[in-house]
C-alpha cells in the first residue's frame, strides 16, 4: 500500500514514520471522515467491488471513499502500516426499530496499547465506516461521549458476549451497533458484501446514500436531497445534474474524476428516476 500518498489524501503527510499516539490516532480517524466521504456510489456506476483492502485503498487514493468494508478496511491497512495495533471484528449494525444481531453488515475496528488519561486501559473503539456517526475514536470504556452536537453511549453487548454495543445518538440514521470481540479476517464479509451489493432490498441498492462527518455535524445526501445534521436540520432538494456533480465535489470532496461523462450522465439519469419513483410513492 502507498502509505505515503494514503497521509497525504488524509492531509496529514508528517504523520509518516512518527511514533503511534492516541493523539495521533485521532488526527488520522478524524481526517479519514472528514476527506473520505462514506458512499456506495459504484453500486449506481454499475462497477462490482471486493472487500479487499488493497483496492479500497487503491480506489480511495483515487479520490473516492466507500462503505464499512472499504472504509475500515483500508483504514485498518493503513493503521498497521503506521505500526498501530489494530484487530478487526464482525459487528452488526442495527435500524431504528430492527433487532440488534451480529450479522457481518458491518466491520468494526480496536486500536489497543495506546493509553490515556481518559483512557488508562489503552484500547479503543475506531470506525471510520459508520457514515453519520464517530469523527473521533471512543475509549472502549463503558459511559456516555458527546461529539460535537451528537452524543454516544459504549455498554457491553446484550447480543455478542464479551463484546460491545454501540448506541447511536436519537437523530442518528441507525439505532446502535454491536460486535463480537473475536479478531476476523475480510473473509467474513464476502456474502454480506454481496448481498448489501446487489441485492434488491439492500439500502444501498435501493437509495444512493453520501454521508461526510465533521466535528459539527453530518452532510447527508440520499437520492437527490441533501440536508445538513448539526445544530439544526438544513435540506434541499438537488434539481440538476450540474447541482449534484457540484455538491458531489463541494460538500462531500468527491469530484468523481475517475468516472467518464457518459458514466456520469446514465448516474444522473438513474438518480433522477429513482427520486421520481419515491415521488410518486413508488419503493425507490
Amino acid at each position: 500500500m502507498n502509505t505515503a500518498g494514503y497521509l497525504r489524501r488524509l492531509g496529514l503527510p508528517h504523520l509518516l514514520n512518527e511514533p503511534v499516539t492516541a493523539e495521533g490516532l485521532r488526527a488520522l480517524h478524524a481526517a479519514h471522515v472528514e476527506k473520505v466521504p462514506y458512499e456506495a456510489l459504484e453500486i449506481w456506476l454499475g462497477r462490482p467491488t471486493t472487500v479487499d483492502p488493497a483496492e479500497s485503498a487503491a480506489r480511495i487514493l483515487r479520490g473516492r471513499g466507500g462503505y464499512c468494508y472499504h472504509l475500515n478496511g483500508a483504514f485498518s491497512e493503513l493503521l498497521r502500516a503506521l505500526g498501530y495495533d489494530v484487530t478487526r471484528h464482525v459487528g452488526g449494525v442495527q435500524k431504528r426499530g430492527g433487532d440488534p444481531g451480529v450479522n457481518a453488515n458491518h466491520l468494526v475496528l480496536t486500536v489497543r496499547g495506546l493509553p490515556s488519561a481518559a483512557n488508562p486501559g489503552g484500547e479503543w473503539l475506531v470506525d471510520a465506516g459508520l457514515g453519520d456517526a464517530l469523527h473521533e475514536p471512543l475509549p472502549l470504556v463503558a459511559g456516555t461521549y458527546r461529539q460535537g452536537p451528537f452524543q454516544y453511549a459504549l455498554r457491553p453487548s446484550e447480543v455478542a458476549p464479551g463484546g460491545w454495543r454501540f448506541e447511536h445518538d436519537p437523530s442518528g440514521s441507525f439505532e446502535g451497533m454491536d460486535f463480537d470481540p473475536a479478531p476476523t479476517d475480510m473473509s467474513a464479509f464476502i456474502d454480506m458484501h454481496r448481498h448489501l451489493t446487489t441485492s434488491p432490498t439492500s439500502g444501498y441498492v435501493q437509495i444512493a446514500t453520501i454521508q461526510r462527518r465533521d466535528a459539527s455535524g453530518v452532510d447527508n445526501l440520499r437520492g437527490l436531497t441533501l440536508s445538513r445534521l448539526g445544530t439544526g436540520v438544513h435540506t434541499v432538494t438537488l434539481d440538476t445534474a450540474v447541482d449534484y456533480y457540484a455538491a458531489l465535489a463541494d460538500v462531500f470532496l468527491l469530484p468523481l474524476d475517475d468516472a467518464s461523462a457518459e458514466e456520469k450522465d446514465k448516474l444522473w439519469r438513474r438518480l433522477y428516476d429513482a427520486h421520481e419513483t419515491w415521488l410518486s410513492g413508488g419503493i425507490a
